[in-house]
């Protein structure tokens, strides 16, 4: 079916929803994507925050601290879902993410005042990792808070379609971000953007803020909670009440590894860490990658809302189901094709080049978390891997009892230091730091839109499921919960495991696998254990 198809079925049924509905739907989607945004932007420049806070001689570290600090936003997700799930299951929906908004908002402007590691040294990335934090507490109450809120207003038909527009915020706010660098990046000059341009995005999310909240305060309380709490059937203690039954517990373990853990994964990997692998692998530049990202992203994302109506019409599990199967199958074989069209030279180098380091030093402390925050690497093997790593060759090592050696494509080891190490790898065949890349433009692109599509048929029917699937009296707290355990701990760290992988290993799909073993749990789990909830009442 083609995206004119979609969006024109999709469109049908956005007509028929009465006034009321689009403009919850329309308020509280356009607040949720401004969240996002700045959620986002981060992420967006990750890479390049690698050279701003975070001290400079070993670059591949740096990379790994920065995407650690994104990650650091997902840490406390679930602990916002629970302080907002709690206050939105007892005060209300709508006062609760007013709240969440007004946080992220004021983190977010913060980021871009902060001062770099060159002027304050570890007092940079410290608040950095700070701001990252309050980040994560606001978005873990803000999006369960969304959906819920929007599902409680939706028509029993229609709920797939109405919610699916929640879902697609998060796509709506990555590109956002992305279009936001891209203009700031194309209308100033590298060395500004460098010097002070970046803090512009995070700066300028005030204005969304004071946006979002004018059109939010606007909103009225959702009927669904307003009839709970007349019929006096609220809960006390939600929290407890969702971890302490054991019904309720169930539900929120299903929710995660049924559903959530894939999605999360699934979503990540096809939406950041492509980005990564574009940028920092595949040495495309920022703008290629991102221009790339962006037209993926503009084919791929009515999908979000076809998929949400289709659930409506034969159910939300087995669509969810089949899109985590599909991913656990696909992924690997996608990102190979992504490295074969984005950048050919280098691909047809890897392929005929091998390398092996063989040394004594090569077991000192060889784990990503014992390097993440080391400011240089610390023996002869480490600056050669991270060397390599660092120009996408694949290399082996082997520990022995002698000083380092580096043997080429079955020659004879050599002791070389890292100049040699370059000059000896570009008689091979190597690619030029400088040299240009030359992607296949239409298949990079055709590939991302495979990525994007298999989170869409994940993630499209998920708002509405979650929701059917928890009682009112706790919705809030589950949903969010279960949403920011599986976002937050399992799918926000993908492209940090995925990208400490190939530091440690060499092998530059070897993070991959990640994604690929959490989407086949995730739809195992998902077909024996999660119920169709398409029709449910939600008022029970």
């Amino acid at each position: 079916m083609s995206v004119q198809e979609v969006t024109s079925r999709v469109t049908s049924q956005a007509r028929d929803l009465d006034r009321n509905t689009k403009r919850t739907v329309f308020a509280a989607a356009l607040g949720t994507v401004f969240e996002w945004y700045d959620f986002f932007i981060y992420g967006s420049l990750a890479a390049f925050f690698s050279t701003l806070f975070f001290p400079k001689g070993n670059e591949t570290a740096a990379l790994l601290a920065a995407l650690a600090t994104f990650g650091a936003g997902f840490v406390l997700r679930p602990f916002g879902a629970i302080v907002f799930g709690r206050l939105g299951d007892l005060v209300g929906r709508k006062k609760t993410f007013l709240v969440t908004m007004l946080v992220m908002g004021l983190a977010t402007a913060a980021i871009g005042l902060l001062p770099t590691y060159e002027s304050i040294g570890w007092a940079a990335p410290a608040l950095l990792v700070g701001l990252r934090l309050l980040q994560g507490l606001a978005v873990g109450g803000e999006f369960g808070g969304a959906v819920t809120y929007v599902a409680e207003h939706s028509d029993l038909n229609r709920r797939g379609l109405t919610t699916s527009w929640i879902q697609i915020t998060a796509t709506l706010g990555l590109f956002l971000s992305l279009i936001v660098i891209v203009l700031c990046r194309s209308l100033l000059s590298a060395e500004d953007f460098a010097s002070w341009g970046w803090r512009i995005p995070f700066i300028g999310s005030i204005l969304l803020l004071v946006l979002s909240l004018y059109i939010r305060l606007k909103l009225h309380e959702s009927p669904v909670f307003q009839e709970m709490k007349a019929q006096g059937k609220g809960s006390k203690n939600p929290i407890a009440e969702t971890f302490g039954d054991g019904r309720n517990l169930r539900l929120v373990l299903v929710a995660i590894f049924g559903v959530v853990a894939g999605q999360a994964v699934i979503w990540y990997t096809g939406h950041f860490y492509s980005l990564y692998f574009m940028t920092t692998i595949l040495k495309m530049t920022h703008d290629q990658a991102n221009f790339y990202l962006l037209v993926a992203l503009t084919l791929g994302t009515p999908f979000f809302l076809f998929f949400g109506w289709l659930s409506d019409r034969i159910g939300r599990k087995w669509i969810v189901v089949t899109g985590c199967a599909l991913s656990a199958l696909l992924i690997m074989p996608l990102f190979q094709a992504l490295a074969t069209y984005g950048n050919p030279a280098l691909t047809e180098f890897r392929a005929k080049t091998s390398v092996v380091l063989a040394g004594n030093d090569c077991d000192h402390d060889q784990s990503f978390i014992g390097q993440l925050f080391r400011p240089q690497a610390t023996t002869e093997c480490q600056k050669m891997k991270a060397s390599l790593t660092g120009r996408a060759v694949p290399y082996i090592v082997k520990i022995d009892g002698e000083p380092l050696r580096i043997q080429i494509n079955g020659g004879k080891g050599k002791s070389l230091n890292e100049g040699e190490l370059v000059d000896a790898l570009t008689q091979v065949g190597m690619p030029a730091a400088k040299a240009p890349v030359q992607p296949n433009g239409p298949m990079v692109v055709l590939v991302l839109f495979a990525l994007v599509f298999l989170a869409t048929m994940v993630y499209g029917p998920l708002g509405a499921l979650l929701v059917e699937l928890f009682p009112v009296r706790i919705r809030y707290s589950g949903v969010s919960v279960a949403l920011q355990l599986g976002n937050g701990w399992i799918g926000g760290f993908a492209p940090f495991v995925a990208t400490a992988v190939v530091l440690t290993t060499g092998n530059i799909f070897g993070g991959l696998w990640y994604t690929v073993a959490f989407a086949g749990l995730t739809a195992v789990i998902g077909a024996l254990l999660l119920p169709e909830t398409r029709g449910r009442d939600l008022n029970t």
